[in-house]
């Protein structure tokens, strides 16, 4: 079923008016001061975003209700990430049966996908047609796993939850700081084609802080998803738009594509570190198996040597980052389409033979460390939201549009970005992709065939319960951004908003090169980094990590990332 412009969703509630409201006028000011909540609480990357989830905990929903009314409204408040034309994944915990489960709505590549479709004829990449347009994009899956999420564990009506980010796409909302700065600096990308420019600079001016921005097409589509579910968006309307866009720009997804697209249920990565119990996200996202990797190296050493901003431990962890991206260069792909071999790169003797290859004072060089085992024959601007409640429900989202504003491209008539995701596949095995990160054939392109990811939507459990919720943008640097998260909080026993805030470090491998966010670092540090024989490159902060925290009495609090603008909230 589709809805007809004329469609309205009825109004807001008073509590999530009242809280939306309270949002627009206060912003994303931070103010640090630990707050509990006994039924529930979510950490998200936009203050609007956080305001509609603490309505619908005030209306009776559940973390699920949550989960789907935040990643509907961060679609048009987050423009960046927050998307309904991009994907991602799911980690869940049932808090009635406590069983754990993953949820893989990443985009598909199209029917007409082929290997070298962004190769010259002389085999070289074109640059910026897996980044750039419609043939960047995948087939979107973000609304198709937000219906699957509420079919199977939501209590409140679709209707309701999908409504109020119609609504406020619809009458528009107050534009901050954020996301004014956002959008300016990105006006020339957003304005290379006309639906979106159309869509983000109507009159050619800078934003301002303050304006209001109205996305009257989205609202429609919003409308039409509120009213049919899943099929509002895969059939009728919205897919006709969608594959006319793609007809107009030189795209490739095709009403059938849509039509045909499916999420998965799969069972999520566990293993254990110290007493607890971790979750993540496996294939086709690498980030459970090598935040598995990485954890499980350190395990061994002894931290109280350390400091969280020690060189011997930022040694350390970066050592074990290397081993693991090595490992994902060769071996992680869509499991449908290749045999990933999980179970060995995880195996405790595979681990120790990795461990083995660490020195603790001196850098080994990625040219000689390679992957682990003989082969068989996503920007930054992702965006990542905990949810949990009081009945042990919950919900770790990570999804994306790939790059910020994805593939830059509006769909006409429909008001969404498309993703750029087609990126995320080996476009050329050892051409490294948007973010450096280098792949082989088993990431290579097919139809129908889910690219490799990073995202590493996680749970924490402590003795069967649940301990954290956590999860970060950031392309390869999820993985690296998750896992000093768990370490800070456990091993150097920090509290959540230290460790939000804790600086951070990431080595992927290639290019064999430590990263540490810039002015975070004694000079100290960084030259007994240089001796130990790393390469040093500062960079600008990164990711947006999202954590909440179950005390033992069933309290939930937690920190949203000072690098970003988000908030965290509760009721």
């Amino acid at each position: 079923m589709v809805m007809s412009g004329s469609y309205s969703t009825r109004a807001l509630s008073l509590p999530v008016s009242v809280m939306v409201l309270a949002a627009l006028c206060l912003g994303c000011a931070n103010v640090e001061v630990t707050q509990y909540h006994d039924r529930g609480a979510l950490a998200t990357a936009a203050p609007i975003a956080t305001a509609v989830g603490e309505g619908v905990f005030a209306e009776g929903g559940n973390a699920f209700d949550v989960a789907v009314a935040v990643g509907f409204t961060l679609a048009v408040v987050h423009p960046q990430a927050g998307n309904i034309g991009g994907g991602g994944f799911a980690v869940v915990r049932d808090g009635s049966s406590g069983a754990i489960e993953a949820l893989d709505f990443r985009e598909k590549a199209p029917s007409a996908a082929h290997e070298t479709m962004y190769q010259d004829s002389t085999g070289q990449v074109i640059e910026g047609l897996s980044t750039v347009g419609a043939l960047a994009s995948g087939v979107p899956g973000t609304v198709a796993g937000l219906y699957e999420l509420w079919s199977r564990h939501g209590s409140l009506a679709w209707e309701e939850l999908v409504g109020v980010a119609a609504s406020l796409a619809d009458t528009g909302f107050v534009v901050d700081d954020y996301l004014a700065r956002s959008l300016n600096d990105y006006k020339l990308e957003l304005t290379e084609f006309e639906p979106t420019a159309r869509q983000f600079f109507p009159d050619g001016r800078q934003w301002q802080a303050g304006d209001r921005l109205i996305q009257s097409d989205l609202a429609k589509t919003l409308y039409s998803i509120a009213a049919g579910g899943k099929d509002g968006f895969y059939t009728g309307t919205v897919a006709e738009y969608i594959e006319q866009t793609m007809a107009s720009f030189g795209g490739v997804i095709t009403a059938e594509d849509l039509l045909a697209y499916e999420v998965i249920w799969r069972d999520p990565i566990h293993f254990r570190f110290d007493s607890l119990d971790i979750y993540s996200m496996p294939p086709p996202s690498s980030g459970g198996v090598h935040l598995g990797q990485i954890l499980k190296l350190l395990e061994p050493y002894d931290f109280s040597r350390f400091t969280a901003n020690s060189p011997g431990y930022i040694h350390l962890f970066c050592e074990a980052s290397r081993l693991a991206f090595a490992d994902r260069s060769e071996h992680l792909a869509d499991p449908d389409f290749h045999d990933v071999p999980v179970a060995r790169l995880l195996d405790g003797d595979y681990i120790a033979l990795r461990r083995a290859l660490i020195s603790p004072e001196h850098a080994s060089s990625s040219g000689e460390v390679g992957p682990g085992l003989t082969a068989s024959p996503e920007s930054d601007q992702t965006t990542h939201y905990s949810v949990c409640d009081r009945d042990g429900n919950m919900v770790a989202v990570t999804y994306t549009l790939n790059a910020s504003y994805g593939s830059k491209l509006v769909v006409e008539g429909a008001g969404f970005l498309l993703n750029n995701e087609m990126d995320d596949f080996s476009v050329k095995p050892g051409v490294p992709n948007l973010y450096g990160l280098v792949g082989a054939a088993a990431n290579r392109i097919e139809p129908n065939k889910r690219m490799l990811s990073s995202m590493s939507p996680t749970l924490v459990m402590c003795h069967d319960r649940p301990m954290l919720v956590l999860g970060a943008p950031g392309g390869g640097k999820i993985i690296t951004v998750v896992a000093q998260a768990i370490l800070n909080f456990t091993r150097f026993k920090m509290s959540p908003l230290e460790t939000v805030r804790q600086p951070r470090v990431h080595h992927q491998w290639l290019p064999d090169v430590l990263y540490l966010e810039q002015g975070q670092f004694s000079i100290d540090v960084k030259q007994t980094l240089i001796r130990y024989g790393h390469t040093i490159e500062e960079r600008d902060p990164y990711s947006d990590l999202q954590l909440l925290h179950i005390e033992t009495d069933g309290l939930m609090t937690g920190a949203s990332d000072p690098r970003g603008r988000g908030t965290v909230g509760g009721y």
